[in-house]
């Protein structure tokens, strides 16, 4: 459900669906009515495929919805969307409608994510048709299909931070050449964007016969529930979105601007590892544990470690050190990791634990790249946000990366990278989407995420009818943890159920205690 990337590593000329946005940005269809057959299609259920075994264990019946590759030329080459229901259990007069979810990424495959709700929605869950949905070119909607990657070369015994960035630049473009010279994908790659997989669900939500649409979205997926709400706020019923950034921020900014909140995340995890140096042996203070990550970082900036037959450069560690501690609840998998790359980087033999041979397999896996191609399609589509808005000088990555060392030696470097292709995509189609309305949505944010807190407010701000359900832990998402094995917040999801169940936005902003 939460999806946590480090690169998850055109658009049409008008919005021609409705939408009551401002004058000068308001949707027109040139077309003349001709997204009419879109929107009334008969869909054809059926079983899910094979693959979907929860979905077929839960009797959700699957469909495909055929909507326009390019929204400016409904008359041209269409898609299919494979959609996924399972049937609201009310009665008809207690049934509330449709909900929808995207679970993040972006890039993240939808088809069974309203499904994995269910545990958290409790009884709600049976007032809906559960709504589940891969995004266009992706999983088993039509596909968006790359030349094989390359295996990359190892890095070498030796190197240095600029080499280090030559080789992302490298990769990047590598990424941006593959993708491209396929088939007829750079005709294509232009319609992945956020502003397109809003018209596909409005497409969705007509075919299903409904006249307005529930949602919950997380991560990159809350940023695509409020560029719906800006595009069609008169079909927006009941609206969560999880995990927020700030939508007049560009996504390299936003990766930028999670490099504090990292290098905090890491100063909270050094002080929990200090309290429990004689498990992993990284120091008595929280100072201590800080100066042997510096000190791995360092020693792999000239010498990488290997382990487990993979030489692992500062690029990879810092990418490797940055997921963990995204979740406090993961802080024992990070001092694990840590615990073995320190013993790697002091030359001797290493088996790896559980915790850092997981992480490895990914590493050596030829699927990876592959597995970040949604990621990466659809952040360098948009023009800016809540995905896109690359620069396209190469040394303007340096110059960021080498200037944040200062205040953010541990994750600067990385979040002021290349940690996507899109300095060598083609310019995006359309401009980023401005998120100014009073359409009521419900806003769930923790305050020590990696997302920063003052960015969701930026949203909250924007998002005029929203209301903000506040609370202070470290982590990505705050609805429905439990059901990942995190820490619960239960105020936070008696708020959404309470919401999503019919009942009102609560009258002012709500901050929940934790557990």
């Amino acid at each position: 459900m939460r999806a946590v990337t480090f690169t998850a590593a055109g658009l049409g000329l008008a919005v021609l669906l409705t939408g009551g946005v401002p004058a000068a940005a308001r949707p027109q269809d040139p077309a003349g009515g001709a997204l009419a057959a879109y929107r009334n299609q008969h869909l054809t259920w059926g079983a899910c495929s094979p693959g979907q075994k929860e979905l077929r264990a839960a009797g959700a019946r699957c469909a495909d919805v055929t909507v326009p590759l390019d929204y400016a030329d409904p008359e041209g080459r269409t898609l299919t969307i494979a959609v996924s229901r399972i049937a609201a259990e009310a009665p008809a007069g207690e049934r509330r409608g449709v909900l929808l979810s995207n679970p993040g990424g972006p890039g993240g495959l939808g088809l069974a994510a309203t499904l994995a709700l269910r545990p958290a929605l409790k009884e709600v869950a049976g007032a809906y048709d559960l709504i589940g949905f891969d995004p266009r070119f992706l999983g088993e909607s039509t596909p968006l299909v790359c030349d094989p990657a390359r295996k990359p070369a190892e890095p070498g015994p030796t190197t240095t931070p600029r080499r280090d960035f030559e080789e992302s630049l490298a990769a990047a473009r590598e990424d941006a050449r593959r993708c491209h010279a396929r088939g007829d994908n750079a005709r294509l790659l232009p319609h992945a964007s956020s502003r397109n997989v809003a018209r596909d669900m409005d497409v969705i939500r007509a075919a299903l016969g409904e006249r307005r649409l529930s949602y919950y979205g997380v991560s990159y997926g809350a940023d695509l529930g409020a560029v719906y709400a800006q595009m069609f706020p008169d079909r927006v019923d009941r609206f969560v979105v999880d995990s927020v950034t700030d939508p007049a921020a560009t996504q390299y900014e936003q990766f930028q601007r999670s490099g504090g909140p990292a290098e905090a995340a890491l100063d909270e995890w050094a002080a929990w590892t200090a309290r429990r140096d004689s498990t992993y042996h990284l120091g008595r203070t929280a100072a201590a544990v800080r100066r042997q990550v510096q000190a791995l970082l360092d020693r792999a900036e000239r010498r990488p470690p290997r382990v487990d037959g993979l030489r692992l450069n500062a690029p990879l560690l810092r990418m490797i050190l940055k997921q963990p501690l995204v979740q406090a609840e993961n802080d024992p998998i990070a001092a694990a990791v840590v615990r073995d790359l320190v013993a790697a980087a002091h030359g001797g033999p290493v088996e790896p634990g559980p915790e850092l041979a997981r992480m490895i397999e990914l590493l050596k896996s030829p699927e990876l790249a592959d597995g970040m191609l949604g990621g990466m399609i659809f952040m360098c589509g948009d023009g800016g946000w809540p995905a896109g808005g690359w620069p396209g000088a190469p040394e303007t990555y340096w110059r960021n990366s080498w200037r944040s060392r200062a205040t953010e030696p541990v994750f600067g470097p990385f979040v002021n990278g290349v940690t996507a292709p899109c300095p060598y995509f083609p310019a995006p189609r359309e401009p980023a989407v401005t998120i100014s309305n009073d359409v009521p949505v419900l806003l769930l944010q923790a305050k020590r995420d990696h997302t920063r807190y003052r960015d969701a407010l930026a949203m909250h701000r924007a998002l005029r009818g929203s209301r903000m359900v506040t609370v202070d832990l470290r982590g990505h998402g705050v609805y429905g943890r439990e059901v990942e094995g995190l820490d619960p917040v239960p105020c936070a999801d008696r708020a959404v159920n309470a919401y999503l169940g019919g009942g009102d936005l609560p009258r002012e902003d709500v901050t929940c205690p934790t557990a």
